[in-house]
């Protein structure tokens, strides 16, 4: 492999791998088992490492990839559309249109979401970062802090509660402007 097909390599890959789990839910909901998500989600990643090259611009790949699923989403139930398990095509659209909307809103709060834990203060976000990052249980973690596990779980709450207020007052400013 040259470097220039490395670099399209690694470009594909950093693209597909920030949006694969919301891609990985929207074909969730237009197949009817999880072996035919993970079925439509390789014939997706190969059509879409083919077509790479036809893509304009890297801000467009989620949008892109998510018609690429479409669509082999709909060739792969267009193929098995003798199984009694089937899917009408209005319901696939309205669950096609619920993911898409599902997947946006996710992207907006985890985006909420970083930008209220840059917002705390040090401490709380060190302890948030310890809790949820760390594989250390909640007795240890309070234990080298010198408290008791009961205060830290207060802290906690207390921490929870206070980035739920500001995600919820960022998406509801960004919706005011969207």
């Amino acid at each position: 492999m040259n470097n220039a097909e490395r670099e399209k390599h690694d470009r594909f890959l950093r693209l597909y791998v920030e949006n694969e789990e919301s891609l990985n839910g929207f074909v969730r909901s237009l197949v009817f088992t999880l072996d035919d998500a993970r079925e439509v989600m390789q014939d997706t990643a190969v059509v879409l490492w083919r077509k790479f090259e036809e893509l304009d611009s890297p801000e467009d790949f989620r949008r892109w990839a998510f018609g690429v699923a479409r669509f082999q989403a709909l060739a792969y139930r267009r193929d098995r559309a003798r199984d009694r398990h089937v899917f009408s095509d209005d319901l696939i659209s309205m669950l096609e249109k619920e993911a898409a909307e599902a997947g946006e809103k996710s992207s907006q709060e985890e985006l909420a979401l970083q930008e209220c834990l840059t917002k705390l203060p040090s401490k709380h976000r060190k302890l948030i970062q310890a809790v949820y990052m760390g594989r250390e249980r909640i007795d240890k973690i309070a234990h080298k802090a010198g408290r008791t596990p009961m205060s830290l779980y207060k802290s906690l709450h207390r921490i929870r509660m206070s980035l739920a207020d500001c995600i919820n007052k960022h998406l509801s400013q960004h919706q005011g402007t969207a």
